[in-house]
């Protein structure tokens, strides 16, 4: 099976720049799916009788949402375009919460299921559109920088959402991040001229579309190994950024805020190293890059497992630093390494990578959890990320064809 590269589309450097800032916007708003409800549980859960600790089950059911989406990413965007995919993308999530405003608990959960429904192929179609622009050179690099918008929706949604709630209450907070997400969309609208010109209406989206997508899990080993090691990734990742704050504040004793802005300075590191990481990768091999980032992982990992409160604040705040640079910082490379491998079915390979990737992070935060209540430490917890993180270094490590010169564009499958 041979796996062409898409033509490229030559831009300015203005253009691209806004391109770029188009699909790092999309990236933040596309946070608010997962983070704002979680964020504002300490408002939401006293009215509505939950538990804070309920937050993981919402975040959990949007990954399941996500899901069913995210393997028609390929049909979306042949029939709708590219923009218009993302644009309704960013509806789909703004209408979940919504009705997370208007709702009580079983309103929630489904109001879960919506945003993640809404933002399956938000991923996918930004990094079909990026492959279309990116220069080979500059390749990890752009990913990089599209990819700071995660972290740095998570940094904003954190600083903002609580202060908002404050001043008008956790309802009208999900109506105004509706609203910006919707703003995001609307601004994104100049560039449909652009990217969307090759749509056909006519195209159908059907089920054999999305298991067409899927079955290249199976057909490119490629592939298989990037989307394995994304899926070990992510763990260290999503259970990292879920359990950092809890793990200060109940095994080392740290002030709830002082935890909080340890969360924020690492998440901080890990946009800025998605850039670095990128910049690396793009005058090395981002194969080489990849494994070094799951091995700095998986160490940093076990060094955050031997943190106690005899540790000094800096240490931790250094620790946590470590683990945001490398659990976080690996995103942008490795989807421009899919997005070169997968050639001119970019948008295709990176919805199955996600799809597969959701799965994970359903049971990835319950496993943890597990180990923490069956051992009493959450040492165990993050010894299990760091051996998720040296297990997808070793498949990649291993993995056939990922050694192609930086300059080989045209990858054929083994």
């Amino acid at each position: 099976m041979s796996l062409s590269p898409p033509p490229l589309i030559r831009l300015g450097n203005t253009e691209l720049s806004l391109v770029l800032l188009a699909l790092v916007l999309t990236h933040v708003a596309g946070m608010a799916a997962f983070l704002t409800v979680p964020v504002l549980a300490p408002g939401i859960g006293p009215e509505l009788g939950l538990r804070m600790s309920l937050a993981g089950v919402y975040t959990a059911l949007c990954y399941l949402g996500y899901m069913f989406t995210g393997p028609f990413t390929g049909g979306l965007v042949a029939r709708f375009g590219a923009v218009r995919t993302c644009q309704m993308s960013l509806a789909g999530i703004a209408l979940g919460l919504v009705l997370a405003a208007q709702a009580g608990v079983a309103g929630l959960a489904l109001s879960a299921v919506v945003a993640g429904l809404g933002h399956g192929p938000l991923t996918a179609t930004g990094s079909h559109i990026l492959s279309l622009v990116a220069p080979e050179r500059r390749r990890s690099f752009l990913f990089g920088l599209k990819q700071t918008g995660t972290p740095l929706g998570a940094v904003l949604i954190g600083a903002l959402c609580p202060w908002l709630m404050l001043q008008v209450g956790w309802r009208p907070t999900l109506v105004a991040m509706a609203v910006i997400v919707l703003a995001v969309a609307l601004a994104m609208q100049p560039l449909r001229r652009r990217f969307d010109a090759a749509a056909d209406p006519s195209s159908a989206i059907t089920l054999g579309s999305a298991v067409t997508a899927m079955r290249l899990f199976r057909e490119d080993p490629r592939l298989r190994a990037l989307t394995l090691a994304a899926m070990g990734f992510g763990c260290s990742q999503f259970c990292f950024s879920a359990f950092f704050v809890v793990f200060q504040v109940e095994a080392l004793d740290i002030d709830h805020v002082d935890a909080g802005i340890n969360l924020g300075i690492a998440q901080a590191a890990g946009a800025a190293c998605r850039v670095i990481w990128g910049l690396i990768a793009d005058q090395t091999q981002p194969r080489r890059v990849l494994v070094a980032i799951g091995l700095g992982t998986a160490v940093s990992a076990l060094l955050l497992s031997q943190a106690d409160a005899g540790w000094a604040g800096p240490a931790i705040t250094a620790a946590g630093m470590l683990v945001g640079g490398t659990a976080i910082g690996w995103n942008g490379v490795l989807l421009a390494e899919t997005a070169r491998v997968a050639g001119h079915r970019a948008g295709e390979a990176t919805g199955m990578l996600g799809t597969l990737f959701a799965v994970a992070m359903v049971f990835a935060p319950t496993i943890f959890s597990a180990l923490v209540q069956l051992t009493g430490s959450y040492a165990a917890g993050f010894m299990a990320c760091a051996a998720a993180a040296g297990l997808a270094a070793l498949v990649l490590a291993r993995a056939p064809g990922l050694h192609h010169p930086r300059g080989s564009l045209t990858a054929t499958a083994d």
